[in-house]
């Protein structure tokens, strides 16, 4: 059964999908929408979508499901208008910025039994669904901290140094990391802390988020940054080993397992197809069709990662310059 798929947005990450992430997959692009009608006729016209529209109503009428790849702001509204009108949901991260948000979406979601996925894509990929394997045999034994980096040299015109509301490394960077850790200790820290460097906007161009979980000690740290460059690494640190997976570690293409004996380094790499949107929705198709898969990123990490993101703004609400 073909799902006819909706698309929300005409920016970096919908131009990413149109061109290399629906292809082979039992799915049919409809229609996309923008309540700039130029943008979604040009998109329309670029990615042989049949409509390209403003009018909302328009819009959900043709569609079974949709990807939202719009501002983070307009995600929640989105969201909750898909699902009142009885369509499944794959949004880009951060699915939203509210912790309580986050969880309202994913019992109305449940009332409707419709699909809500957050599309995080290093959690669909084989390479990290391997690394996890490996953790969970207990190869490098028990994890005690987990460290990832991800950080990019943008261009200063960019919508993420100048949206004081949700702009800056954190929000567009931060989530993959973050993920990681929680993915690998839990959602279940102590103890959250961050360390950050501010452009002449008060919009974070570096941030550290430390974490800390319980008597344990385990920690997390992650490392995000525009216009700041670093090595995007992802280090899983054990009683027995450590993995190293190099950058890009969030297309999850392979790592090492690494031991005592600096000789001794098992390797594994794997196949990464186009940009790797295609797997999240894969995933997100196979759970409308009604095909057992599991829950990369699960409702409870979602809301998690949503209420880091809302402490984060929140602390940072002193340092953003009002637009004058």
């Amino acid at each position: 059964m073909e799902t006819r798929l909706g698309i929300i947005g005409t920016g970096r990450i919908a131009n990413r999908f149109g061109s290399d992430g629906w292809q082979g997959l039992g799915v049919r692009l409809a229609a996309v929408y923008n309540p700039n009608l130029k943008s979604a006729k040009l998109y329309a016209s670029k990615y042989g979508l049949p409509i390209g529209t403003d009018d909302w109503d328009a819009f959900v009428k043709q569609i079974d499901a949709a990807y939202i790849a719009s501002p983070t702001p307009s995600h929640e509204e989105y969201i909750r208008r898909l699902l009142e009108g009885g369509k499944h949901v794959l949004c880009e991260k951060p699915m939203v910025l509210k912790e309580g948000e986050a969880k309202e979406l994913f019992r109305f979601a449940r009332e409707k039994e419709l699909i809500l996925m957050e599309a995080i894509k290093t959690a669909y990929c084989p390479g990290f669904g391997a690394l996890l394997e490996i953790i969970k045999e207990g190869r490098i034994g028990e994890v005690r901290d987990v460290e990832a980096c991800f950080t990019k040299l943008a261009e200063p015109g960019l919508r993420e140094f100048n949206d004081r509301a949700s702009g800056g490394s954190m929000t567009e960077l931060g989530t993959y990391g973050c993920f990681a850790v929680l993915k690998i200790l839990g959602c279940d820290y102590s103890d959250m802390r961050f360390a950050v460097q501010r452009n002449g906007c008060g919009i974070d161009i570096f941030t550290k988020v430390f974490f800390e979980y319980g008597e344990g000690g385990k920690t997390g740290l992650v490392k995000s940054g525009l216009g700041v460059k670093s090595e995007g690494e992802l280090i899983v640190s054990g009683t027995k080993g450590y993995i190293l997976a190099e950058a890009p570690w969030w297309l999850a293409k392979g790592f090492e397992v690494r031991y005592e004996d600096s000789l001794k380094r098992d390797r594994y790499d794997y196949t990464y197809t186009g940009n790797g949107l295609h797997y999240e929705l894969g995933c997100f198709l196979d759970k409308i069709q009604g095909r057992h898969r599991e829950d990369f990123v699960k409702a409870r990490e979602s809301i998690a990662l949503a209420g880091i993101m809302e402490s984060f703004l929140e602390a940072e609400k002193a340092y953003r310059i009002p637009t004058v």
